[in-house]
């Protein structure tokens, strides 16, 4: 049986599926969608961005991949670490990230933060703060992306519809639930896959 393309998905809770079954998480329903091999995940709850390229380096990846996604900051901004730090390490991530897809920026796929600023656990620590500070966090991340000329994937409009509609949370109340998973994948293939 052949494979299909391969996908590397780097990133934190949010590309792990925190709080939904391992088969409901973003990268595998993304796979399931385009006929993709399973994917590989570097990614753990609470990561920030140094995290992950410290365990990039340790996962010592030896071949390359057809895509790789990247989904980085939430545990940066949720640690007040600044924009500059940010900025700086998510620059460094994301070359890395090219530099696996075969060094083909077209084939890498940046995913803006979430805002749990609207979810039921962030009610008691100022979302209106972590609204604006997600916000200035994805500027960056989008500022890097277009200027490195990968795929930018904005879903942190997606992410606020949860403040309305419940079904779009896990049962912790903060993160994604499968439903929410399949808006952003639905996005991310219109966008980057309709017309390849």
């Amino acid at each position: 049986m052949e494979h299909g393309p391969s996908l590397l998905s780097l990133g934190d809770s949010y590309t792990i599926g925190e709080s939904v079954a391992k088969h409901q998480c973003w990268p595998v329903k993304l796979c399931d969608r385009l006929g993709f091999s399973i994917p590989n995940l570097i990614a753990r709850t609470g990561w920030t961005t140094q995290e992950l390229l410290e365990a990039i380096e340790e996962a010592r990846i030896m071949h390359f991949h057809d895509y790789v996604t990247l989904l980085i900051g939430v545990n940066d901004q949720y640690q007040g670490m600044s924009l500059e730090q940010y900025s700086m390490e998510f620059e460094i991530v994301l070359f890395k990230a090219v530099a696996l897809a075969q060094h083909k920026p077209r084939h890498v796929i940046v995913l803006s933060i979430p805002d749990y600023g609207i979810t039921p656990f962030a009610q008691q620590k100022n979302p209106a703060r972590i609204h604006d500070e997600i916000n200035a966090f994805n500027a960056v991340n989008e500022d890097i992306s277009k200027r490195e000329k990968v795929h930018y994937v904005n879903i942190t409009d997606i992410s606020r519809r949860a403040g309305k509609d419940s079904s779009l949370l896990a049962t912790d109340e903060l993160h994604p639930s499968a439903k929410m998973y399949d808006l952003w994948v639905e996005r991310i293939i219109n966008q980057v896959f309709t017309d390849a």
